[in-house]
């Protein structure tokens, strides 16, 4: 017999809030709750932090890791100087991306056949190509247009022109995306409610869609800013200065490979550490107001 069935016979209402249980323990006739043992879930959890705890020790103790040659360039300047432009690169894609994204999302939703066709072909043809086949297409776009706009190519589109254009456009495939569903989340009904209210497509679209929207556009966002972050290690092979190729260059001289790519590694977990978190709390803001929130 459960706890509540025995609740139920004994006159006393089950508590909705588990932490009214030791109070309702010293009701007369009421047995005393006993929570249920799971020895098999202590298990599981024990032999999973010993194996966690084997495997740092390993790490730590292990010499060829080179933890002294991480710490030499850490914070070395060639590295803070690849750090600052992936970072720099991060943002001016997400920005971007969104910004032609929303664009295109705007385009799917519109009842302009022309405009829903474009904006679909859009997507599915940048969603198609592998990122590394479109960087290595506007590397190599010279061959096509040898000038553009009485510019030669090779001057006009470096290799961060060519990564922001490259990144940009992959990205806003995604965007779209991610702006259409999150209007397609918001329910016809308000909507119509703000249109029975006199309000005008910019007030309807600020003060009730966005709003409503941004609960479901802001955690595949975070999770596309996430990604690109690290996505932009992929500029290397175009010769992008980033954080990625700024450690290759050193580990090229000096042969300690190991170090430079932990170097690398520890600097991406620790910005992304710090995305996750304002992410967190931006998640929080727009999900004020519903059970979310909590």
């Amino acid at each position: 017999m459960s706890s509540s069935d025995t609740l139920v016979k004994s006159g006393a209402t089950p508590p909705e809030d588990p932490a009214d249980l030791d109070a309702l323990a010293a009701l007369p006739g009421v047995p005393r709750i006993v929570p249920r043992r799971r020895p098999g879930q202590w298990a599981a959890a024990a032999l999973v932090l010993a194996l966690l705890a084997l495997v740092a020790q390993s790490v730590v103790r292990n010499d060829k890791f080179q933890w002294d040659v991480v710490g030499e360039y850490f914070t070395t300047a060639a590295v803070l100087r690849g750090l600052w432009l992936t970072l720099w690169l991060t943002a001016v894609v997400m920005a971007a991306g969104f910004a032609l994204g929303t664009l295109l999302a705007i385009g799917r939703l519109s009842a302009n056949p022309v405009l829903r066709s474009v904006s679909w072909g859009y997507v599915w043809l940048f969603r198609s190509a592998p990122i590394l086949v479109q960087l290595l297409f506007w590397f190599n776009i010279g061959a096509l247009y040898p000038t553009l706009f009485g510019i030669k190519t090779v001057d006009l589109l470096g290799p961060v022109t060519i990564a922001i254009v490259g990144l940009t456009l992959h990205e806003a495939a995604y965007a779209a995306e991610v702006v259409r569903g999150g209007i397609l989340s918001v329910e016809r009904g308000q909507i119509e409610a703000a249109q029975a209210l006199g309000l005008g497509t910019w007030r309807r679209w600020r003060r009730v869609v966005l709003p409503q929207a941004m609960r479901a556009i802001v955690p595949p966002a975070g999770n596309m800013l996430i990604g690109t972050l690290k996505g932009t290690s992929i500029v290397s092979v175009i010769a992008v200065q980033d954080l990625l190729y700024s450690v290759q260059l050193v580990y090229h001289r000096t042969y300690q490979v190991i170090p430079l790519l932990l170097v690398a590694t520890i600097w991406y977990v620790v910005v992304t550490s710090v995305l996750s978190v304002g992410q967190y709390y931006v998640e929080r803001h727009y999900a004020r107001g519903s059970e979310r929130s909590r």
